[in-house]
């Protein structure tokens, strides 16, 4: 099997897909400390949503509620993983980073950060909680 194209930023080129396995593909390829975080990441929600949907759609990884749409996405880019939230202006306290979008909110994961992860989890139980992003 050939390894995925890294594209701008070092996104991995996935084909599209719905089900836990070719996130799983997209986490491997993800370059360097990247994959490591999207695994921890992808765990995170496991865990706080269960039952929770997943698909690679426009070279990422989206994770949603049948029936209701996606909540979260991320995607690599050079020094950072972005997190979206697809209703991220609702949350409460709000992710930190601003969209033209009002109601879609970021989080960037950097290497050398760490990430809070019981604050994560509960932006992903509120947005678990929320109508969807409906692609």
């Amino acid at each position: 099997m050939t390894e995925p194209t890294l594209l701008s930023g070092g996104n991995p080129q996935i084909p599209k897909g719905e089900g836990d396995a070719p996130v799983k593909a997209y986490i491997a390829a993800m370059p360097g400390w990247k994959s490591a975080a999207g695994k921890r990441l992808d765990e995170l929600v496991v865990r706080t949503v269960p039952g929770v949907q997943k698909a690679v759609k426009w070279n990422s990884p989206f994770y949603g509620i049948e029936g209701q749409g996606w909540f979260l996405s991320f995607h690599c880019f050079n020094k950072y993983i972005k997190v979206t939230f697809f209703k991220g202006g609702a949350l409460d306290p709000q992710p930190p980073v601003a969209s033209k979008d009002a109601a879609v909110r970021y989080l960037h994961i950097f290497e050398d950060e760490p990430v809070d992860e019981a604050r994560l989890a509960d932006w992903i139980r509120q947005a678990a909680a929320l109508p969807g992003w409906l692609a």
